[in-house]
């Protein structure tokens, strides 16, 4: 079984309660990840750890265990001259204080951008397969 500090190399297919597709390797590689440093949810990573090579299994996340919930405050209305020139909803912008976002809406007067991570508010499905598991990745 692998534990922190280990290589993990899975496949994953992720939904959500629509059952719409957010991303998912499938149809390509399978994807490394070293257990441990943050760089998955929590408890991708705690069934990653319960699991040996080649078990599959399906995990439901729910929002506070995911991104979060969306939080209104990080949605702002700002001046169209603010904007990039160009800009369409769906753009992905830096905030001033570096903060990524997203255009989520604009007119001839104002843009909106949100803050909130794209999958914030959401409940998360996961179909998991861990491929191999190497001890001890740096």
């Amino acid at each position: 079984m692998p534990a922190d500090g280990d290589l993990v190399e899975f496949h994953f297919h992720g939904t959500l309660a629509d059952g719409s597709v957010f991303d998912s390797s499938r149809g390509r590689s399978a994807r490394y990840f070293v257990l441990g440093r943050g760089q998955l949810l929590r408890d991708v990573e705690a069934a990653l750890r319960g699991m040996a090579p080649g078990a599959r299994r399906t995990l439901h996340v729910p929002f506070d265990r995911a991104y979060g919930p969306h939080d209104p405050a990080e949605v702002y209305v700002v001046p169209r001259s603010e904007a990039p020139p160009g800009a369409a909803a769906g753009d992905e912008v830096q905030l001033s204080d570096g903060r990524p976002a997203r255009i989520t809406a604009l007119d001839a007067e104002s843009v909106t951008v949100d803050a909130n991570h794209a999958l914030a508010g959401q409940a998360l499905t996961f179909e998991i397969e861990l491929i191999s598991s190497r001890p001890g990745a740096t």
